[in-house]
Order: C-alpha cells, then sequence, then structure tokens
C-alpha cells in the first residue's frame, strides 16, 4: 500500500504594516540618495521624477525652508539633485507666497535666475550654485515672515516694500509713517478692488492722484516721488488682480 505524503503546512508568510506616513518620508528622502547624477537627473526610465515626492513633500510648505532642511539639502551626494529641489522649492514658494509682493517677488526670482543661469552655463562650481541657492531660500522664508514682525498684513507690508525701495525713503524717513502710508494705501485700494484697471484708464489716473496726494501728506521725499508713485501704482493693480482672481 503506498505511503501517503503528509501534507506540509502553509508557510507562514511574514506580515508587512504599511509604513507610517513619517517613515514613508524617510524612505522616500533615502531613495534620493541613490539617484544617479548627471544631465538625466530630472527623469527616471522614460516618465518624470516628482522630486517633491522623492523627498517625501506632498506639496510645498514654507516650514521645508527650515535650516535643518537646507542642510539636509546640502548634504546630498548628488548636487544636481540638490540644485533643482531648491530651485523648485524656492520658484514654487514666490509663486504661491509672494506673487503679491511686486518689490519682493522681483528680488527674489532675479536672485533665482542669476543662480540658476550660472548654473546651466557651467560659470560657477555647483557647489557655490547651492549656497547661493540657500541663501535665496532663506530670503524668502524672512519675506514670507516679514508681516508679522513689521506688525503688518500681506497687502501692506507690499506696500511697504515698494514705498522703503527708495533711499531717500528710508533715510529720511520714519519706519512708522512708512508703515502708516502702507495702510492708507491699502484701505484706497479696497475701495477700487473691484474695478477693470485695464479697461478704465480714468481709474488709473484717479489712483495715481490718490497715490501722490498721500506721499505728500507724510512728506515721501520729492526726489523719487513719481518713481514711488509709478511702484505703488503696479503694486496696487497686482493687489487688484489677485483679489479679482485674474493673476
Amino acid at each position: 500500500m503506498p505511503r501517503r505524503r503528509r501534507r506540509r503546512p502553509p508557510r507562514h508568510r511574514p506580515h508587512h504594516r504599511p509604513l507610517s506616513p513619517g517613515e514613508e518620508r524617510l524612505a522616500r528622502r533615502q531613495s534620493v540618495h541613490h539617484l544617479p547624477d548627471g544631465e538625466g537627473i530630472a527623469r527616471q526610465g522614460d516618465g518624470p521624477v516628482d522630486i517633491f515626492q522623492l523627498v517625501g513633500l506632498d506639496k510645498p510648505d514654507i516650514s521645508v525652508l527650515s535650516d535643518e532642511f537646507l542642510a539636509e539639502v546640502r548634504d546630498l551626494p548628488q548636487k544636481n539633485v540638490a540644485v533643482e529641489l531648491l530651485r523648485k522649492l524656492i520658484d514654487d514658494q514666490i509663486r504661491a507666497t509672494l506673487r503679491k509682493n511686486v518689490v519682493q517677488s522681483r528680488k527674489l526670482s532675479e536672485m533665482l535666475e542669476k543662480s540658476v543661469h550660472e548654473y546651466e552655463n557651467r560659470s560657477v562650481e555647483t557647489a557655490i550654485i547651492i549656497e547661493e541657492l540657500i541663501r535665496t531660500a532663506q530670503e524668502v522664508r524672512e519675506a514670507v515672515g516679514r508681516g508679522e514682525k513689521l506688525g503688518l498684513s500681506e497687502a501692506e507690508v507690499a506696500f511697504y516694500d515698494a514705498l522703503a525701495e527708495n533711499e531717500s525713503a528710508r533715510q529720511v524717513m520714519a519706519d512708522e509713517d512708512l508703515r502708516k502710508i502702507a495702510s492708507e494705501l491699502v484701505v484706497k485700494i479696497r475701495e477700487n478692488v473691484t474695478i477693470d484697471w485695464s479697461l478704465k484708464e480714468s481709474v488709473r489716473a484717479r489712483m495715481r492722484a490718490q497715490i501722490k496726494r498721500i506721499l505728500r501728506k507724510y512728506h515721501y521725499p520729492p526726489d523719487r516721488r513719481e518713481e514711488a508713485t509709478n511702484l505703488v501704482l503696479m503694486q496696487a493693480e497686482q493687489i487688484c488682480r489677485m483679489v479679482s482672481g485674474e493673476a
């Protein structure tokens, strides 16, 4: 009588618990260290790499520009990854949080473009570019938090920066007066926020006259008053476009 084979008990397969959000982010960040260096850093296989996903970020947030995170990016062995990550983070932060501020967005965008241009033309070592980008990232972070430090709203800070762009004003005017002008300008802009300035030149002319009146009221330096008026008007138009959903 043939012997019956004893059935082996089923193998126990280890149960892999799902990773926690923190563990998943850590795994993604570690994967960055295994990316290839070189020109193909922005691609993996046939599809583009989501650089934020690789480092465990769901979406850009100002908190990712902490000194701790920037130090981590600086230490990445793949310097191309560090440059691309910093470039995208800075650009997204400027677009998301500073585009209402004409002066700051222009200043920081120019800093970013300069570093990217140097990197693409290989005119400066990559390590130096990374340090430049980190400094720009730190300035972006500081710019976002300036309103709270100055005790001004986001719109008021934008006008404050437009007014303080004039060196003469910074030298001869009290900081408190610049804040008062900024606050008064915001009030005037809110009165015209629903108007399409691009279609009504008369509105622009009236707003220009109101800006000049406010500047004279606080004795804004006359040597750059016209220049300040143009910049403030540009700032006002930007805020109105954003409020109306055009920007």
